[in-house]
């Protein structure tokens, strides 16, 4: 079934993740990223923020090759010096290696920034490897602004950036 909210891009297509496509999701988070979370943070996201947890699929056989997974929070703003603000948190992205550079991962990012202006998110923000450039790229491209580096943030010791994106 193809959500409202469903893009094309190429020959992808980005819908909403259901609770049978979490085990491929998992599969692609392990095949990808050297962060793991555990089955049941996956199915925690997904029930918390049905609206940005979404799965990019091809059209032709319907194969799941990428995600995305965020949650809201509520805290001190990461864009104005003081106040409190409604935040969406991009917590994973990722695309399998054969199927990257034809733009799911910006389409992924920019439906899941679209259902965070649904639940009424005024920012957006995430962390990535210093060392992937071209992740920092895409999120450039969309908007995202970096802010300081922060040291030691993955288990290896490698640091991140965060980056902001300004919803209003």
């Amino acid at each position: 079934m193809q959500n409202s909210f469903a893009s094309r891009v190429r020959h992808y297509r980005v819908r909403q993740c259901g609770v049978n496509d979490l085990k491929k999701v998992i599969s692609i988070n392990v095949n990808t990223l050297p962060e793991y979370y555990s089955e049941f943070f996956f199915d925690d996201l997904l029930r918390e923020s049905p609206e940005t947890f979404l799965v990019g699929e091809r059209e032709n056989d319907g194969e799941i090759i990428g995600y995305i997974m965020c949650r809201t929070e509520y805290g001190f703003s990461n864009l104005k010096r003081f106040g409190l603000a409604r935040k969406g948190h991009i917590v994973s992205v990722a695309v399998l290696e054969g199927d990257r550079g034809r733009g799911l991962g910006t389409a992924l990012v920019e439906e899941a920034l679209k259902g965070m202006v649904g639940k009424d998110c005024s920012e957006a923000y995430l962390e990535v490897r210093i060392s992937n450039t071209q992740a920092i790229r895409l999120y450039e491209k969309i908007g995202f602004d970096r802010s300081s580096p922060i040291e030691g943030y993955y288990r290896d010791g490698e640091a991140a950036v965060m980056m902001n994106i300004n919803l209003r």
